[in-house]
């Protein structure tokens, strides 16, 4: 189909795409808008990575907004979201306005309602639902990227419920589901009453195949020589191989191309990289070698730890690792490297494989088994996980063909490998909404959000769910809502009365009633909750992803116990009952973690202590931020005097700062770093700063002009201009090194130098 045939669209558009090398549509893209997406009708597309499914989106959401609509881009990965705001944004020219909203945070995002294409992950919009953020109900078009994922246990319930939530909002809703290759895409569409594009096209040819001995061995039944060295690991030569210049049959070169390497775990990646770096090396130009040189000190930049310098230092030589405990600027800078063709590998975990942007000629799956501790030990990934990491080999106008491979250390792992990945289909994709905690949470909510009155109502309502859609036993969803009802009721979360649901105003117990609980019993004062007791209060919730007890963890972690139990809130489990003494310590260990960041320890010592990653850091203090303003809201409520302690905790955990500069650190550009020299400096809070003379301030924030006049602006003074000023001789600057995270450069980010990352 040509792009000048395309109905309902922009009439810019046409234009816009031939400016961009798109003359005609893929097949998939073509058969999308004969079934009606750019013309309102759902749709549910199930094919290849590097098929077009983000054009389909386009299509759908570019023609809804010229419809006078507003349209949503939901996505699983806040690293996604980054990277989709920064792909519709040249929509920005044709007078669209693009909007980006992450995180879990209890907020309405009330300025999103002035935006024509707003991207969110699914956490982000359940939040604004049960926010009842006004601006959803003018939403015309919905956009689920890896819809797929409501296969997921922990995210799945999450996008299921908040789907079937805005369609009930809105009745006329279009909604475009976009998956990878599944086994029943046909029911996610007979879910979402759409139209099913599912195809197993691709612009460029994909060979799948697995390494054994002496050859690469693939689908089609062919082989290729691909011999391993002595001493080289099988990967190593793998990529060697595909770094090499070849030359075709015809006389012609073929260059060589980059590897993404998947393995099972952070540890792995880091590991492999390091390996790997020696066989890139060779294959560099020096030309390459200069600007890889160039990267790998922004890499140490970006956060002054361990991770940060094993990152560099594997960059220089062309290789990296990429993983969830890498910082934001950390996976940035890789991420872009290798689209750029200067880093020659990755290694990354299985996160890299959901939907982030990174082509490469080949694919190595190296580790095709996991931990999984529900199996007790190490277990297969999934044919649909598989896939998708096997997806992300070729790219058009990139690589004249992919390759994905696995590797097998023995003749029967072989043919397992054939049998179990390269020629078996996906799995189907099933609902988790029925498990617990999931369907107690969404039940909850829907309940106080108001979705739901009534035992009636709320069956009407799950009845709209893909887990309703799936379940064949008559009678099942009641059974297992009555139970979840049950549960609510007899702890205080519901109040059921003759079938009338109510939310009640226990819908979890606030920081000030476990603080009273325990004075009760403790004689201390509520005033009195500390820091860390709040801490580990977050961090016995669901939503905290606990640190594990390392080996030799426990006597530690018990000492600390003993000697600041007063500080807890409730009582502590009896060291005979295993596994809730285990978890109050795990909790025990991750508000420690986050004590420390609220305490200025630096970044490198928490990393070490606890052995995380900066990524880590900033999704326990990003979890936190969300767990106490929750606290803080409710003890609000009740016109607790235990808010002040929580805020207090709150904002000391967001901005990584001691009790003295909270409000300093609250002062839009100044955070941690900033905030410590510029008290130091002798101004110690906001209004100080405000009025402070400007050659202190210049020399606090180390003759930094552009810096300088944006933190006064920011605390009010009267005239925040650095023209003509000196620094301040008299003023000490400690802990100048260019590696603290706020860069060397005027135009540094405004943002707080707390050197972490997003998700």
């Amino acid at each position: 189909m040509d792009v000048a045939d395309l109905p309902g669209v922009p009439d810019w558009l046409p234009d816009h795409l031939r400016d961009d090398g798109i003359e005609e549509l893929y097949p998939p893209q073509a058969e999308a808008v004969e079934a009606g997406v750019t013309e309102g009708a759902n749709l549910v597309a199930s094919i290849p990575t590097a098929s077009g499914k983000t054009l389909i989106a386009e299509l759908a959401m570019l023609s809804s907004v010229a419809r006078g609509g507003t349209a949503l881009y939901i996505v699983p990965l806040r690293a996604l979201a980054s990277e989709k705001q920064a792909e519709f944004e040249q929509f920005e020219q044709y007078g669209l306005s693009i909007g980006v909203s992450t995180g879990n945070y209890e907020s309405d995002g009330g300025w999103l309602g002035d935006c024509d294409v707003v991207v969110a992950t699914s956490e982000k919009v359940d939040s604004l639902v049960r926010n009842d953020a006004p601006w959803l109900d003018d939403l015309t078009c919905v956009v689920s990227d890896e819809v797929h994922l409501v296969d997921d246990g922990q995210r799945g319930p999450t996008l299921e419920v908040t789907l079937a939530k805005l369609r009930r909002l809105n009745p006329d809703l279009q909604t475009v589901a976009l998956s990878a290759t599944i086994g029943n895409a046909g029911e996610l569409a007979g879910w979402l009453d759409a139209e099913l594009v599912d195809s197993d096209w691709r612009p460029i040819e994909l060979q799948k195949g697995v390494h054994y001995g002496q050859a690469l061995h693939l689908e089609d039944g062919s082989q290729q020589r691909l011999a391993v060295r002595n001493n080289e690991k099988p990967t190593a030569a793998i990529v060697r191989d595909t770094l090499q210049d070849k030359q075709g049959e015809d006389g012609s070169v073929e260059e060589g191309g980059s590897t993404l390497v998947f393995v099972n775990s952070r540890r792995n990646a880091e590991a492999a990289a390091e390996r790997l770096a020696s066989t890139v090396r060779p294959h560099l130009s020096a030309e390459e070698q200069a600007q890889l040189e160039g990267i790998a000190a922004d890499i140490r930049d970006v956060s002054d730890t361990e991770t940060s310098d094993d990152l560099a230092d594997a960059v220089a030589d062309g290789a990296a690792f990429h993983h969830a405990g890498l910082a934001r600027g950390h996976r940035k800078l890789v991420e872009q490297a290798f689209q750029d063709r200067l880093v020659k590998v990755v290694c990354a975990t299985p996160t890299l494989a959901a939907g982030v942007n990174t082509p490469s000629r080949r694919v190595v799956v190296r580790d095709w088994r996991r931990y999984d501790g529900s199996a007790g030990g190490m277990a297969p990934l999934s044919v649909l996980e598989v896939h998708q990491m096997m997806g992300r080999a070729g790219r058009p106008g990139l690589d004249p063909y992919g390759e994905a491979v696995l590797v097998a250390s023995s003749h029967d792992e072989l043919d397992e490998l054939f049998e179990r990945y390269v020629w078996a289909d996906p799995e189907p994709v099933r609902s988790k909404l029925a498990a617990e905690p999931a369907l107690r949470t969404h039940i909850l909510a829907t309940v106080s959000s108001g979705f739901a009155r009534s035992r009636t109502g709320l069956l009407e309502f799950l009845e709209q769910t893909l887990y309703a859609s799936q379940t064949g036993e008559s009678g099942r969803l009641g059974m297992v809502v009555d139970d979840v009802l049950t549960y609510l009721e007899r702890n205080g979360f519901l109040d059921v009365d003759a079938g009338e649901l109510d939310a009640t105003s226990l819908e979890f117990p606030t920081a000030n009633e476990l603080a009273e609980e325990r004075a009760a019993s403790a004689k201390i004062d509520p005033d009195d909750v500390s820091a860390l007791g709040l801490y580990h209060l977050v961090s016995r919730t669901p939503d905290m992803y606990q640190l594990y007890l390392r080996s030799g963890d426990r006597e530690e972690y018990e000492t600390a116990l003993y000697e600041r139990e007063d500080e807890l809130l409730g009582p502590t489990p009896s060291e005979f009952e295993d596994e809730r003494f285990e978890d109050w310590l795990s909790a025990l260990k991750t508000a420690r973690l986050l004590e420390d960041w609220a305490s200025e320890v630096d970044e490198e010592t928490i990393t070490d202590r606890y052995g995380v990653g900066p990524g880590d850091i900033r999704g326990k203090v990003e979890t936190a931020q969300w767990l106490l303003g929750a606290a803080e809201s409710l003890a609000g409520e009740v016109d607790s005097d235990a808010a002040r302690a929580i805020s207090e905790a709150r904002i000391r955990v967001e901005h990584g700062v001691r009790e003295e500069l909270v409000d300093l650190a609250g002062v839009r550009g100044v955070g941690r770093k900033r905030a410590r020299r510029l008290f130091e400096a002798g101004i110690s809070d906001r209004a100080e700063l405000r009025d402070a003379a400007k050659p202190v301030v210049l020399a606090a924030l180390r003759g930094r002009r552009k810096t300088a006049e944006n933190v006064l602006e920011n605390a009010g003074h009267r005239n925040p201009s650095m023209a003509g000023i000196e620094p301040d001789p008299d003023v000490e600057v400690h802990g100048a090194s260019p590696r603290d995270g706020e860069g060397d450069h005027e135009d540094e980010s405004e943002a707080d130098q707390s050197n972490l990352g997003d998700f």
